[in-house]
């Protein structure tokens, strides 16, 4: 079953214009990349289902036409994004931060549960979890706004250049978490990521981005395969 799915999307920045066309689709329960250089459209994609950029086309989630919706609406439908940078709230604690992951939710003894979760997913974060946001490391934030995006129960994860600053063994522990979320809660993924060897651990499809339009789509394996694909994102 589609979970999302984007058809002809289009999104401006004021008279600029960045998407020129994008199309793609998560399954239910599904991992997708999003892969391209800088400028290619892929965080402005994330923006579009997020509701905070100008878009046209049309975006459904869950059967629904969701194109245009503010973000807090989107978020009550069951879409968390995780943004590039992380966007932790820097002067709460780590506990603060999950709880306000959980705003939305009334489901006291769930939320304790799913803490809980969010420390044995993340050791780290549990050590420090009366510090502020501000006082963690790189990787610690990462695992954090992760963890409050989990915190919001969502059906579908949008994710953003997760391993952005990070050395290679902390981006390599965010990721084996991750697919650890994904296993166990069984959330969809939409994923941006500039390591393309780090997303193909854990997405199933991608597409490839080219001045706001898809130019490749297809299996983690039929790209990993493909020579212009190992040039370009994979080292080879």
């Amino acid at each position: 079953m589609t979970l999302l799915e984007l058809t002809d999307v289009t999104a401006s920045y004021g008279p600029v214009r960045v998407l020129e066309g994008v199309s793609l689709s998560v399954p239910e329960g599904g991992a997708v990349g999003i892969l391209g250089a800088n400028g290619a459209g892929k965080t402005t994609t994330l923006r579009a289902i997020s509701g905070t950029v100008r878009t046209g086309g049309r975006i459904t989630f869950d059967g629904r036409n969701i194109r245009g919706s503010r973000p807090d609406k989107v978020a009550s439908l069951g879409i968390a994004h995780v943004p590039e940078g992380r966007g932790t709230l820097a002067q709460l604690s780590v506990r603060e931060n999950l709880r306000v992951g959980a705003y939305l939710r009334k489901d006291r003894k769930a939320i304790a549960t799913d803490l809980d979760y969010c420390l044995d997913l993340f050791p780290q974060l549990k050590d420090r979890i009366n510090s502020r946001a501000a006082a963690l490391s790189g990787g610690e934030q990462q695992m954090l706004a992760v963890g409050r995006a989990f915190m919001a129960k969502p059906r579908l994860l949008l994710l953003d250049e997760a391993s952005l600053g990070l050395a290679p063994s902390t981006a390599k522990a965010v990721y084996a978490a991750i697919r650890r979320l994904r296993q166990e809660s069984g959330i969809a993924m939409l994923v941006v990521e500039q390591n393309a060897n780090l997303a193909f651990t854990l997405v199933d499809t991608a597409t490839v981005l080219e001045t706001g339009r898809n130019v490749l789509t297809g299996s983690a394996d039929e790209l990993k395969g493909m020579d212009e694909i190992r040039r370009a994102y994979l080292g080879g």
